[in-house]
């Protein structure tokens, strides 16, 4: 029977022969029993720009765009593995530093995580400057362990490519302890001197390197080689959008040089969506407040994804006139990323003329359609300048919470107002009181609602400028354009009015379209919005204007407060101060506030997972 002290003796003769063999190798794993890597934990995640942009490649789904790119050189090809690109660099054969692509052209230093990835050595024999990039992910066999140990299937992980971003970007290096983050390096950007790209990703094994799986080709090879890769990715335990294809001879491929967007040297190919056959039974046409008529094809429901579809936006006539859409015809659809039902192709195409398929009149009003070219684009509008659709959703958006803020005014109520033309431009919502007996004797409301609905109005006569200019609804000019606008003006909306294009082009932010739809719209309705003013008395926020701890910083806000009212008072406290803040947390999100760090909210979790500083009302003081 063996002792205690035999199991030790083994262990120390492993560990003296794993300590020979990196003496001899020169190669140190990052997960050697030798080394101790102490765990680091960072208060936030460095920046650095690249040296060079680095560009994404060329994509295409086509194999004959790939063989003539190819043409009679040789090439490498290898698996497109879907993760995160981190770059490498090293010296006197030490792991120094470890950053993600990020942009392209700023990235973030990692390596405090990076020193925990399984396939990134942390000592190699080379001794020179080196510098790989690779790519950081997680296989499914991890993915599918990680989403065992939570109980609820809400809060299980989406996918593998972004639970392994969020673990390599955390703050605390103790999470890659619990997580395996595999590196797969694709390209040896400096170190050996060596002209062949298939040398070079050979080389990098004998160092120690995990290398992406790669097959020198011809254009006569390539066929079979892509087949074999085609069939391996099915069995794979890691996740791959494509495959990329290099030139082997790398002088040749830099002296092609690079477009504005991509490098010449490669080219990406991705696997072809996922795509099922079904039958177009309808189209459907939906009004929008600028009185666009969009259409929705209906079609036999299909399996895709692991979801059930049934209907596809077509956006425009441009679309329908290009896939000769018709009732009846052959489709195939798939979801764009995985998310959103498109049409891929029509294949009976039986579309002889566009009109045949539009509707006689509009949907809502059932007055007149014009079909027009917008740019490029032809599209679908209702000529109607009274139709009910521009009206309803032309006033749910006046009254909307970020807008003027009338409480209880429903779709429902607002289409009542509409059809009895007690409403008919926003005005009119501030003088109801000479239609009281009217709308008291309305199905839905009585005296009490009334009453409740003009307390209502009469609380939203003081207004923020920037909120009365979102309500007024102007195409593109959302609730943050409008208070960079108004921040611009030092909310004086008298100002407005006096501004022409090129004044409106200096404000950050505001591109040539914006600018030119302020423009048309103030010269159209100059004099209702005037008039509309009357109505209103306009509370100009106290702004800092000066440089402050919270200037440029971005902020989601979540769960209860206890210091401020409410998000809103927040927000603007923030935004006041030179910050901003969004709805949803990004790799962009400075900061989450929440006052309950531990709990297990979508906001909570992606934050931890992007490694974003959860902070309290109270650290929110503290800090700024």
């Amino acid at each position: 029977m063996t002792s205690e002290n035999d199991v030790l003796e083994s262990i120390d003769k492993l560990y003296d022969q794993l300590l020979a063999l990196e003496k001899e190798t020169g190669i140190i794993f990052s997960d050697s029993v030798t080394q101790n890597v102490g765990f680091e934990v960072l208060t936030d995640l460095k920046k650095e720009k690249h040296p060079s942009k680095m560009l994404s490649l060329d994509k295409t789904k086509d194999r004959d765009v790939l063989k003539k790119w190819l043409g009679n050189q040789d090439g490498v090809l290898s698996f497109k593995l879907d993760g995160l690109t981190i770059v490498a660099h090293y010296n006197d054969g030490k792991l120094q530093k470890a950053v993600t692509r990020g942009n392209g052209i700023v990235g973030e230093i990692i390596t405090h995580n990076a020193r925990f990835f399984k396939g990134l050595p942390a000592q190699i024999p080379f001794k020179e400057n080196l510098i790989i990039r690779g790519e950081a992910l997680m296989k499914y066999s991890e993915f599918e362990r990680i989403n065992e140990l939570i109980p609820d299937e809400t809060e299980k992980y989406k996918n593998p490519r972004n639970l392994a971003s969020g673990t390599i970007r955390q703050l605390d290096s103790a999470m890659m302890k619990e997580r395996e983050i595999n590196f797969y390096a694709f390209t040896l950007v400096d170190g050996l001197d060596s002209n062949s790209y298939e040398e070079r990703l050979n080389w990098l094994e004998t160092q120690g390197f995990q290398v992406v799986k790669h097959k020198k080709v011809t254009i006569n090879t390539l066929d079979k080689e892509m087949n074999n890769f085609g069939e391996e990715v099915k069995t794979n335990d890691f996740p791959s959008d494509g495959l990329v294809l290099f030139y082997d001879d790398i002088k040749y491929g830099n002296s092609l040089g690079s477009t504005s967007k991509f490098p010449r040297n490669g080219m990406a190919f991705k696997w072809k969506d996922e795509t099922a056959k079904t039958v177009l039974r309808k189209i459907e046409w939906s009004a929008s407040r600028t009185g666009l008529l969009n259409p929705v094809a209906i079609f036999d429901p299909v399996e895709l994804e692991g979801t059930t579809v049934s209907r596809a936006s077509v956006h425009n006539l441009s679309i329908i006139d290009s896939l000769k859409l018709n009732i009846g015809d052959t489709i195939d659809v798939f979801k764009a990323n995985m998310i959103i039902p498109q049409i891929a192709e029509n294949q009976t195409r039986s579309l002889k003329n566009i009109k045949n398929i539009l509707p006689t009149c509009c949907p809502v009003c059932g007055r007149e359609v014009n079909i027009e070219k917008n740019e490029d684009t032809v599209v679908l509008r209702c000529i109607n300048k009274d139709c009910a659709a521009k009206h309803i959703g032309k006033f749910e958006h006046f009254v909307s919470r970020d807008a003027v803020n009338i409480i209880g005014l429903s779709s429902a109520k607002l289409e009542q107002l509409i059809d009895f033309g007690i409403i008919k431009e926003f005005k009119d919502l501030y003088s109801i009181e000479k239609n009281k007996d009217k709308i008291v004797n309305m199905e839905g409301f009585g005296e009490k609602s009334y009453e409740n609905l003009k307390k209502s109005i009469e609380k939203s006569r003081e207004i923020e400028p920037d909120h009365f200019l979102y309500a007024l609804g102007i195409e593109e000019i959302g609730k943050s354009t409008s208070r960079d606008i108004m921040k611009y003006f030092h909310y004086d909306f008298e100002k407005i009015f006096e501004k022409n294009y090129d004044d409106f082009i200096k404000i950050d932010g505001i591109g040539e379209k914006m600018a030119n739809n302020l423009v048309h719209y103030f010269d159209k309705n100059a004099e209702m919005v005037k008039e509309l003013m009357k109505e209103f008395t306009f509370i100009v926020p106290e702004i800092n204007e000066n440089e402050t701890a919270l200037t440029n910083k971005t902020f989601v806000i979540t769960g209860k407060l206890h210091i401020y009212a409410n998000r809103d008072a927040l927000k603007k406290e923030i935004e006041n101060n030179g910050g901003k803040v969004v709805g949803s947390v990004s790799s962009k999100t400075d900061y989450l506030i929440n006052n309950d760090s531990t709990s297990n909210s979508s906001k909570n979790k992606k934050a931890k997972e992007l490694g974003i500083q959860i902070i309290t009302e109270d650290q929110f003081e503290e800090m700024f």
